[in-house]
């Protein structure tokens, strides 16, 4: 019972930790980023079965996870109001061509990154654009300006 009690304790910590993150860093990894991610999961491996090496305890662990993992999105699907609380929501960085400065602190981000983002999209420059939106998945969404 031990390990169920800190899988959950952990599982809301890193959920909580993901939300405060934010989207961009997750969106985009670094190659720092991913070795401070392989050293978080061994670290919540370690805080989360501390000396127990066990099959069951492993199975418990893992099933725990599993399952809180499962309940969020299915209170993501069945309850539409906490789709906000758990996904966050889009956020227009661009409008009209013109970044929203205070959106675009809010998510770190900064004129290089939209650039970029904008010519993987085959978009030259932000006149081109009437409407760039940043998911909840941290991917960065454009609409064109009609007649561009």
């Amino acid at each position: 019972m031990d390990i169920v009690i800190r899988a959950i304790v952990i599982f809301v910590l890193l959920y909580v930790l993901m939300r405060v993150i934010g989207r961009r860093e997750l969106s985009a990894l670094e190659p720092f980023d991913l070795i401070l991610l392989v050293v978080l999961g061994d670290l919540v491996q370690q805080g989360l079965t501390q000396d127990d090496y066990s099959v069951t305890g492993a199975l418990l662990a893992i099933g725990t996870i599993s399952v809180l993992v499962l309940l969020v999105s299915f209170a993501n699907f069945r309850f539409p109001r906490l789709r906000p609380l758990l996904d966050g929501e889009p956020i227009v960085i661009v409008q009209d061509g013109k970044p929203i400065e205070k959106n675009m602190r809010r998510e770190r981000l900064t004129d290089d990154d939209l650039a970029a983002a904008a010519r993987l999209q085959n978009i030259a420059t932000m006149d081109d654009v009437a409407w760039a939106v940043m998911e909840t998945s941290g991917a960065i969404s454009f609409i064109k300006k009609t007649g561009s």
